[in-house]
């Protein structure tokens, strides 16, 4: 996004992408960095809606799906969010979406995608839990004709709404920017996990859809002679893919989207003790409005018949995203525990980390805060640091 042709990000042995530098960059390409990188700083100063100390700035909550049952049953969570991409390019209020679909080279791997049609939204339609970088061609895409939405991690929206203080374009050409709850990103190894259990080779592989085709739907590895081999979501993510998420991600306070103009998740059904179920179902999508412009998309995208929608309590969120919450709550110890440990942070600004944690118990900060303090002392962590010079800086 910035310093193009200058930083390129790359597949690192880890298996995330990292930015890697070719050439020097100028003072100013470094002070842009340092103000607009969701590695070094967020800051959210939305001024629409309530500001819920967990969930973020809220105009309104629903639940809801695509009427499109076929595209319902495609896509992630009810497939809300993609219907939303096919009522902004058919009803022409964008000429393309700019998202991230599988990789032509690597199935397993992601790309970005530009869509203009039902086709593409379709194609690109489900979760990609693996290393994304949506943003790379940026600067590019601002300088064609059209406008286009965008549809990123929640540190990418982050990051855009960044650039548009220092450049205009941002407002003009991207009418509305959509993102999705995140429970951080994994390793591209976590996938070759996966394809290790379903005891696949790589090079076998057609097409990979981390999920999809049902609620919460498979891990399928399509293989080039037409067979399938999946997996449960339950234990493709569960089992495995959580466990090779990136250390950043471990302590993002923002999970859920806030900087977007539209929030979508998975509206989860609760068992009596709370706990999600991973059970086949309908897909069922938890649509959150954070700013009266994606208030707008939501119910003109109503009207239109694309999606069907209900209100939601917002208290009924916690029942379905119980994991979203209990990180938000906790990044504030685990932030503790780095400054503690003389560790490189990201400056949280805004994002009401205090009232968070108050909301946890007095136990649950406390073993939160061992927990990271001891990963540190152990070296489980040793890449935990971020570029930039916003040291030991922790605003909330």
């Amino acid at each position: 996004m910035a310093a193009e042709g200058k930083i390129a990000m790359r597949m690192s042995k880890a298996g995330y992408l990292r930015p890697e530098q070719a050439e020097e960059l100028s003072v100013e390409e470094e002070q842009m960095i340092a103000s607009t990188c969701p590695g070094i700083v967020l800051v959210q100063d939305s001024q629409e809606g309530a500001d819920h100390p967990i969930w973020g700035p809220i105009v309104a909550v629903r639940t809801g799906s695509a009427i499109d049952a076929t595209l319902r049953h495609h896509a992630s969570y009810g497939g809300v969010l993609s219907a939303l991409l096919l009522y902004l390019v058919e009803s022409e209020v964008v000429d393309s979406v700019v998202h991230i679909a599988a990789s032509d080279v690597s199935p397993i791997e992601n790309a970005i995608v530009e869509s203009a049609n039902r086709a593409g939204v379709f194609a690109a339609a489900g979760s990609r839990y693996a290393p994304s970088a949506p943003l790379a061609a940026l600067r590019a895409q601002l300088a064609q004709p059209g406008r286009f939405a965008l549809v990123a991690k929640p540190c990418d929206v982050a990051a855009v709404r960044a650039l548009s203080r220092h450049d205009r374009r941002v407002e003009e050409k991207i009418p509305i920017i959509l993102s999705f709850f995140c429970g951080g990103i994994p390793s591209v190894h976590g996938a070759r996990q996966i394809l290790s259990r379903l005891d696949v080779r790589e090079q076998e592989v057609a097409s990979f859809r981390y999920r999809g085709d049902g609620w919460p739907g498979f891990a399928t590895a399509r293989l080039k002679d037409g067979r399938d081999a999946r997996m449960s979501y339950a234990e493709s993510w569960g089992g495995i893919l959580s466990n090779h998420v990136q250390f950043r991600c471990k302590i993002c306070p923002d999970g859920t989207g806030g900087f977007a103009d539209i929030a979508c998740g998975d509206a989860w059904y609760a068992d009596d003790n709370g706990y999600p179920l991973f059970d086949e179902a309908e897909g069922r999508s938890l649509i959150v409005s954070r700013t009266g412009r994606g208030e707008d998309l939501v119910r003109r995208a109503v009207e239109a018949g694309y999606i069907a929608a209900e209100n939601l309590d917002v208290a009924e969120i916690l029942k379905m995203q119980p994991s979203q919450a209990r990180r938000k709550q906790l990044v504030l110890s685990r932030l503790c525990a780095m400054a503690l440990m003389g560790r490189v942070m990201p400056r949280f600004v805004g994002l009401r980390l205090c009232k968070a944690a108050w909301s946890a118990s007095v136990w649950q900060n406390l073993r939160s805060f061992l927990g990271m303090a001891r990963r540190l002392l152990l070296g489980r962590n040793a890449s935990a640091t971020v570029f930039g010079s916003n040291r030991n800086s922790m605003k909330v």
